[in-house]
């Protein structure tokens, strides 16, 4: 009598088309694990194959996923500044038609379900899509709004500082009520504007250029303190001043050029000078006089009468004397170079025992401006008009005439 025991029969598998799922009708059912013929119960059951619509779906699902790599390595390589959210939604996108696209194409299934269905899922994944990127958008949108809110309330913060500063500080130079006459509306209020002007260049730039400019206020600022007490100076030529204040003149200018500057006439301030004076009598009507004052008489040359005659062409009134051949008490006096605008404002140039120009001043006190005023009426009366000059030239270079009388 035999003790072996009999074999177990083998688990039978549902066939591949047997409908319903595992608690349902109708569906397919999953197949799962079996154990190899007669091995006892411990031993691991072996996996069963997969039925041919699940291998086809897993096919799907993983054609779709390495579609939708590419598709986000291409978009990262070809466009790597248009943001993360924008190249997963392209690769979603794409994956999604490569698994829908197959889905289309079978002839197994009815083609108006699958086309409904493939319809139903692009439309949901193209609305994920769409908002996500409006989100993305929307984000983006209100984020440089808000740096630009903040950069605009920054810049106005600042302008605002550097008018405060600037009012301030011409508040706290209170001039003398006897000597200067408080400025009126008309004068005061470019102020905020010239403080805007001065914000705008201190606006985000170069660190040199944010240097240059506040010490450029520094120096303006400077300046504009000392007018207070009705004079300024400066180191060297300041052109720029005598510039600007023949732009300003409104009633008269009235220069007198000494033989130190005489090279002056010649170099490219001259030009620019002489442009600002043709300007202020065209297109202002303000008369220019000048008055050449020599320290003798072997200046009277050729080379005076052309630089008159150039003047004379940009119709400024010009004469020349002579300091030793002027009456003794013409001679007496100061010999400087001088410009008095709107019989105002003095403009002088101080020079060394070199004859070199070393120093600026702007005097508007009105005792000193009224003694450079007489100074040049007496010069002036006593000066040559270009007619007499030429015949002065001539007779000089005939030899008629001593050219010394010290």
């Amino acid at each position: 009598m035999s003790t072996a025991q009999s074999p177990q029969p083998e688990e039978t598998a549902p066939p591949p088309d047997a409908g319903g799922a595992p608690g349902s009708e109708g569906a397919p059912a999953i197949p799962g694990p079996t154990r190899p013929p007669g091995a006892p119960d411990g031993t691991p059951a072996r996996p069963r194959a997969q039925s041919p619509d699940r291998a086809e779906w897993t096919r799907r699902l993983l054609t779709g996923l390495t579609v939708g790599l590419v598709v986000w390595g291409v978009a990262a390589l070809l466009s790597p500044g248009a943001g993360a959210l924008r190249q997963l939604a392209a690769a979603a996108l794409c994956a999604t038609a490569a698994v829908a696209v197959p889905l289309l194409l079978a002839r197994d299934r009815g083609p108006d379900e699958q086309t409904l269905r493939t319809q139903s899922a692009l439309a949901e994944t193209a609305a994920t899509v769409r908002d996500g990127l409006e989100r993305h958008d929307d984000d983006l949108r209100a984020a440089l709004e808000r740096h630009d809110d903040h950069l605009r309330t920054g810049l106005a913060r600042h302008s605002e500082d550097i008018r405060q500063l600037v009012e301030n500080r011409l508040a706290q130079q209170a001039p003398p009520p006897e000597t200067y006459p408080p400025l009126d509306r008309v004068r005061t209020e470019g102020v905020p504007e010239l403080a805007k002007r001065f914000a705008e260049a201190l606006s985000p730039g170069p660190s040199i250029l944010y240097t240059f400019v506040r010490l450029e206020m520094q120096r303006v600022l400077g300046h504009m303190a000392a007018l207070t007490s009705m004079s300024v100076e400066c180191h060297g030529e300041n052109h720029d001043w005598m510039l600007t204040l023949t732009h300003a003149a409104e009633r008269s200018v009235d220069a007198i050029s000494t033989s130190v500057d005489r090279e002056f006439w010649n170099s490219e301030p001259a030009s620019r000078y002489l442009d600002a004076q043709r300007e202020a009598i065209e297109e202002h009507g303000v008369p220019v006089r000048r008055l050449f004052l020599l320290a003798s008489a072997r200046e009277l040359d050729d080379r005076l009468l052309r630089l008159c005659d150039e003047q004379q062409a940009l119709h400024i009134e010009v004469r020349v004397a002579v300091l030793p051949e002027l009456p003794p008490h013409l001679q007496r006096g100061t010999t400087d170079d001088f410009i008095v605008y709107d019989e105002e404002v003095s403009f002088e140039i101080e020079q060394d025992l070199r004859d070199v120009n070393v120093r600026t001043r702007l005097i508007a006190r009105r005792d000193h401006v009224q003694d450079r005023m007489k100074r040049f009426r007496e010069l002036w009366e006593a000066g040559m008009s270009i007619r007499e000059l030429e015949v002065r030239v001539d007779d000089e270079e005939d030899g008629t005439w001593m050219v010394d009388r010290a």
